[in-house]
């Protein structure tokens, strides 16, 4: 009798979504079929995306969050497809589950990886490894504004769109992110900003970061402007650990960060509820790639490194760090999808993906 059973809601979506979550949902098993009945995977598959929305006119049943809140986690693949206008399929589906689930603080990882070329010089003979840290509730995508005054004629539209900011939500990425580095190598957290020219959110982003890094005196602490951080990632990074942002600027800067490694589609992501009061949810960075989609060609590993995160999540780190070594060892062999400059398919890296755990596990 398996020890314990982790319910996942699996929703593909879209596009490679499809490709990736299967690749992902296969490592996984892998994983806890040689637990020994430690663990398992027991796997419900959800239609929604911008097919669902072809049928119905919706991206997800309407009681879709209903259904989905008693899962233990959701695994997610990418949203978006021609037939969908980006904002309705967004908001319809990813922004709907993280904001009504509250899954206030995203965590994506910048790992360099083992033969994968970094566009940057300076990850040749540097030891690069940071993690952006975004909060994922408010901030710019809050959705609060509204389009008024298309009466008045052509040109004369009115379109607002306002940031939330609230002390509450600042407080609390922000300590989840000085948490995150006292368990880091390089004990460090650097709030990204831009309050010179947003005098009231950002204002109060910087007080409340002010005011909480000196409850960890044990942790370096600066704050640097947007425009200046997107070039401290490409000339200093080595000077960085964690990063926090808010909404949007951490989604800029995390896209940045996985590109400077290789490409998104190594880079894995986490929508954490942390008080546990709503599932989680686990995704890789990447989109939903209409231009290859369905070609077998797509990168699996942005997904399977965001099933590690999983595995975190629920306290199976030795787990997380298998298939994390797994990731590196099949990338250091070459075993590489077109992205980042091999010829291997999706299936042939998850398979050598599964090859490595399976080693790992008869030479532990």
């Amino acid at each position: 009798m398996t020890d314990r059973t982790f319910t996942i809601a699996a929703i593909p979506a879209d596009g490679v979504g499809k490709e990736v979550v299967a690749a992902g949902r296969r490592v996984l098993d892998t994983l806890a079929a040689q637990s020994e009945n430690g663990f398992a995977f027991e796997w419900t598959e959800f239609p929604y995306g911008c097919g669902y929305y072809e049928q119905t006119g919706k991206m997800m049943a309407d009681d879709g969050l209903e259904q989905l809140k008693s899962f233990d986690a959701i695994y997610f693949g990418a949203v978006g497809w021609r037939n969908v206008p980006d904002h309705i399929s967004l908001w319809g589906l990813r922004l709907n589950i993280t904001q009504n689930f509250d899954q206030w603080a995203n965590v994506r990882p910048v790992t360099f990886l083992p033969g994968v070329v970094s566009p940057l010089r300076k990850a040749d003979d540097t030891e690069l490894d940071w993690v952006v840290i975004r909060e994922n509730s408010e901030g710019e995508y809050a959705g609060l504004g509204g389009r008024n005054l298309s009466a008045r004629g052509p040109g004369n539209e009115v379109a607002l769109q306002t940031a939330l900011f609230t002390d509450k939500g600042c407080e609390r990425i922000m300590r989840f992110a000085f948490d995150m580095a006292r368990t880091r190598t390089v004990k460090k957290v650097t709030s990204v900003t831009k309050s010179n020219a947003q005098q009231f959110g950002m204002v109060l982003w910087d007080e409340v970061f002010e005011r909480v890094a000196k409850d960890y005196p044990d942790v370096e602490s600066d704050s640097v402007l947007v425009d200046a951080m997107s070039a401290k990632f490409v000339l200093h990074p080595e000077d960085l650990s964690v990063v926090v942002a808010s909404n949007l600027n951490a989604d800029i800067l995390s896209d940045l960060g996985s590109a400077l490694a290789g490409s998104l589609g190594i880079a894995s992501s986490a929508n954490l509820n942390p008080e546990r009061r709503f599932p989680s949810m686990f995704e890789p960075v990447h989109g939903s790639a209409p231009d290859i989609a369905g070609q077998g060609i797509s990168n699996p590993i942005g997904a399977i490194a965001s099933g590690a995160l999983m595995l975190d999540h629920f306290g199976l780190h030795d787990e997380a760090r298998r298939v994390e070594a797994a990731i590196e060892s099949t990338t250091a062999a070459g075993i590489l999808t077109r992205d980042i400059g091999g010829s291997s398919s999706t299936d042939e890296v998850t398979e050598a993906i599964i090859a490595a755990l399976t080693r790992s596990l008869t030479s532990a």
